[in-house]
């Protein structure tokens, strides 16, 4: 058998390196290796050898990190503990997002509570700086006792989230001619923060941040991104046959969860708010391909 290529040491780690930016990215991240903290200082704080992020609130700051790498489609996935007791007025998020002021972002926040109040799971998709495209939900667990998985899958098809295994929104790209608004050409980070908005989180902001429970605390661990990864102007792909990427939109047995969750928990839908569009709703509401 002919010998292909051959290196070691340095020449290897410079081989791996150049892949790693020309074939895409599939990994397993560690929070050493793989993110910045982009404020709160030491209310960030790395631990269990890069496994763990935990981020703190305080009266003074609160704190976040973002990816290192940026992609242009992904799929990331994140084990998050929310903040436990009375979280009212706090906001725990994971999201993406494009830099510049015609931005794109997708977000998954979660609106702290009272004392025995379920936690919301804020849900919005930017386009060029544009959101109004929120869907809420309460949780069917309760986040603060443990570890839940959360994800985000953006392709060229659809963008799902995902909780714990279960589809809980779908956003397709239902017009290529861009007539109906949809993330395609702009590369974003993943971020995780913890801040304070008792401004408008809790209870449309009438109940406050109670500043004598801080500092808060919620964690981040298990961050996994399969994703394009976008470099020197371009962007791109391991494996375009893989399912995150080549999947067109969600049937069956995913189609029932989501369809569960969202008969059971959804608690706002912009779809459904005719008042707030005067009558005339966004393109893609009600829309099929």
């Amino acid at each position: 058998m002919a010998t292909i290529f051959s290196a070691t040491g340095p020449s290897l780690i410079l081989l791996v390196t150049i892949l790693s930016v020309v074939i895409g990215s599939s990994f397993a991240g560690n929070f050493n290796n793989d993110v910045v903290v982009v404020f709160g200082d030491a209310r960030a704080r790395i631990e269990e050898n890069g496994n763990l992020m935990s981020l703190a609130l305080d009266n003074s700051s609160g704190s976040g990190f973002q990816s290192k790498n940026q992609f242009i489609y992904a799929k990331v996935e994140m084990n998050i503990k929310l903040v436990a007791g009375n979280s009212a007025g706090t906001v725990t998020s994971f999201y993406l997002k494009s830099e510049g002021n015609v931005w794109d972002e997708i977000d998954m926040e979660f609106l702290g509570n009272t004392s025995g109040d379920p936690y919301v799971l804020h849900t919005n998709i930017f386009t060029k700086g544009t959101g109004n495209r929120e869907q809420q939900f309460y949780l069917w667990f309760d986040p603060t006792n443990d570890f839940h998985t959360y994800s985000i899958t953006w392709n060229p098809a659809h963008i799902v989230l995902v909780v714990d295994n279960k589809p809980i929104r779908e956003y397709r790209n239902l017009d290529p001619n861009n007539n109906v608004p949809y993330p395609r050409d702009q590369p974003m980070k993943l971020y995780g923060s913890l801040w304070n908005a008792d401004d408008w989180a809790t209870r449309g902001g009438s109940v406050k941040t109670d500043w004598s429970k801080a500092p808060f605390t919620a964690s981040f661990k298990t961050y996994t991104a399969d994703g394009c990864v976008y470099g020197n102007g371009a962007s791109s792909c391991p494996d375009k046959t893989a399912p995150w990427y080549s999947s067109e939109r969600i049937v069956g047995d995913d189609l029932k969860q989501m369809r569960w969750v969202q008969k059971n928990y959804m608690i706002y839908n912009y779809c459904d708010d005719v008042n707030r569009f005067h009558g005339s709703l966004p393109a893609e509401c009600g829309r099929k391909k």
